[in-house]
């Protein structure tokens, strides 16, 4: 397998965002490669490559959780519900209002405050609109900024594999060296134990030989564990980022399709909204025609037989007087 493969794919992860310009600065080296560099001798080009591909980690990491930020999250629907609420209510206490066929003073304000705090109905229809609108244009924005980390992750996952492929490939040349190291000490060991009688300046020699060999296999040792918790947490991060990351894109699937689907509503029923904001004018109209219509009737019944009962009297009194006795 060739070491420059994660760059390879790196490289292309990494071109995508800085191709969009979200990419404004290198990152620094991360302190995990000052450890890295303890274990290149097992094979510099590997480590290198391990080293390279954790740096760059550190700046995508930092665009994701830019991009993450970014992104518009409320509850803008409770906004929705209590438009419609408000609508509906104030709808009612209109057509309650005139019942009794005349607004009081009290009624007149509260209309007037009604109109100033929450506008009048049409108003608040076009309020639903907008925020509607704006919710659907965060929505899109998240879709998009969702897309662009899954599309990204999608090569730097493969990157960030290759680095774990590395990682066991290191390890193993860690675990061979530190057996050998293991067998240099045993063979120090076992020369002094099987020295016997020998003068004190060669035993010394013996002693010193097996401490040396004793420092290398410490110091080899550590080596090895630092090759075997950089292989480990290489698979460890792996893994975790790659449930994290399907989650994250179920959330995009399905905020996609909620999307669409609200698109598609609004689209098609943006008519409806029209209909009861003209709808919900009109009845408090149509309540008033009602009720001007019946005053007016029952305004001509009563003079009609005002007219009735008045009439009848004065006609009375009139032939009364034209053909009644001009003198009693």
């Amino acid at each position: 397998m060739s070491d420059s493969m994660p760059l390879k794919y790196l490289d292309k992860a990494l071109g995508a965002l800085r191709n969009l310009g979200l990419l404004k600065s290198e990152p620094e080296a991360a302190p995990v490669v000052a450890l890295i560099d303890r274990i290149s001798s097992y094979d510099a080009d590997k480590a290198a490559a391990i080293a390279r591909t954790l740096t760059q980690a550190t700046l995508f990491n930092e665009v994701v959780r830019e991009q993450i930020s970014a992104m518009s999250i409320g509850d803008r629907y409770r906004d929705i519900a209590k438009s419609f609420d408000s609508i509906r209510d104030d709808a009612k206490r209109m057509v309650e209002q005139i019942e009794d066929g005349k607004l009081d003073t009290f009624e007149r304000l509260s209309n007037i405050w009604m109109k100033i705090t929450r506008g009048d109905i049409p108003s608040r229809f076009d309020d639903i609109k907008s925020t509607y609108l704006e919710v659907a244009g965060d929505s899109q924005e998240q879709i998009q900024r969702e897309r662009l980390i899954l599309d990204a992750y999608r090569d730097f996952r493969t990157a960030l594999k290759q680095a774990q492929v590395l990682g066991f490939e290191l390890l193993e040349v860690a675990d061979a060296t530190l057996a050998e190291a293991k067998a240099t000490v045993e063979s120090a060991a076992n020369a002094l134990e099987a020295d016997v009688g020998s003068d004190p300046a060669s035993r010394a020699r013996l002693e010193m030989e097996r401490d040396l060999k004793l420092q290398a296999l410490q110091d080899e040792d550590k080596r090895y564990q630092i090759a075997k918790d950089l292989a480990e947490n290489l698979s460890i991060a792996y893994g975790t980022t790659e449930v994290v990351m399907a989650r994250l894109h179920q959330i995009t699937d399905c905020k996609e399709r909620v999307y669409s689907q609200a698109v598609t509503f609004f689209g098609t029923n943006e008519t409806v909204f029209t209909a009861l904001s003209a709808s919900f004018t009109g009845m408090h109209g149509l309540h008033e025609s009602t009720q001007t219509l019946e005053a007016m009737k029952e305004g001509i019944n009563q003079s009609l037989e005002t007219l009735g009962e008045v009439g009848t009297e004065i006609q009375e009194a009139a032939l009364r007087a034209g053909y009644g006795p001009t003198i009693r």
